[in-house]
């Protein structure tokens, strides 16, 4: 069970009301979602992490969902190559911050794409969703660079979700948080799956973290299912996130 130390964050940008969002429910308030941001912070720092906080950028709306750009774990740092052709360049800066903790970085290349959101690790297994965002030659990289670090892949095709964490969160103790298409999926029978109950699918990306697990805010249902399995919640609004299809896992890279 890995015990998260770091995390880096990206302060959301005013631009954030032009950023990508397939939800529907209209744009963000950037004044309501710098206060969330903030509180967000102030709940890694409680689950004992020490937060690395990046400058907003303003030429990337939606940066400030930083899991995108990078994969992480003890023994590697991989920078991605983002699907969404608007979000490129986000990156850089994150790969020139994780230089300090990451004394080598290896980098998704053209033609693949990948996104950190399609990335979901299950102890030494890596579960890698194929989505718009994710390409078959990004995930067969990124598949190359684990095997090279003795870790396992597993290509996880999507049908209806943005990203594979829109669906799943692993919350340690082979516990697997599962809504929608992920729900009695084969490649995921190993795991004991807790259902995400209708109408709150959202709670699906929810967060462990060194014990706890961080549910999206008013979601009761999911956050006492988590609790019956056995774990302490902590409810974190990120709704004005929700509304550029991010969630909580999104909002962080942790290491």
């Amino acid at each position: 069970m890995p015990m998260f130390r770091k995390a880096l964050v990206r302060t959301p940008c005013r631009n954030l009301v032009h950023g990508l969002s397939a939800a529907g429910s209209g744009r963000p308030d950037v004044g309501r979602a710098l206060e969330q941001h903030a509180a967000y912070i102030d709940a890694l720092r409680a689950c004992g992490l020490e937060v690395t906080v990046l400058a907003a950028d303003e030429r990337y709306p939606d940066s400030v969902f930083v899991e995108d750009t990078a994969v992480l774990s003890e023994t590697m740092a991989v920078t991605t190559r983002p699907g969404a052709p608007s979000r490129r360049g986000e990156e850089l800066a994150v790969a020139a911050a994780l230089e300090e903790f990451f004394p080598a970085t290896e980098a998704i290349l053209p033609p693949g794409t990948l996104e950190g959101g399609d990335v979901m690790r299950a102890g030494d297994r890596f579960f890698i969703g194929l989505s718009e965002r994710t390409n078959p030659s990004g995930a067969g990289q990124f598949a190359g660079i684990l095997r090279r670090h003795g870790y396992e892949a597993v290509l996880v095709p999507l049908r209806e979700v943005l990203h594979l964490k829109t669906g799943i969160s692993y919350l340690e103790d082979n516990r697997l948080l599962a809504a929608g298409e992920f729900l009695g999926l084969p490649l995921l029978s190993s795991f004991s799956q807790i259902p995400v109950p209708a109408g709150e699918s959202y709670a699906a990306n929810s967060l462990w973290l060194n014990g706890r697990v961080l549910v999206p805010a008013g979601f009761p249902l999911t956050r006492a299912a988590i609790e019956k399995a056995g774990c302490e919640t902590m409810p974190v609004d990120v709704s004005e996130f929700r509304k550029l299809d991010g969630g909580l896992s999104c909002l962080s890279l942790r290491f």
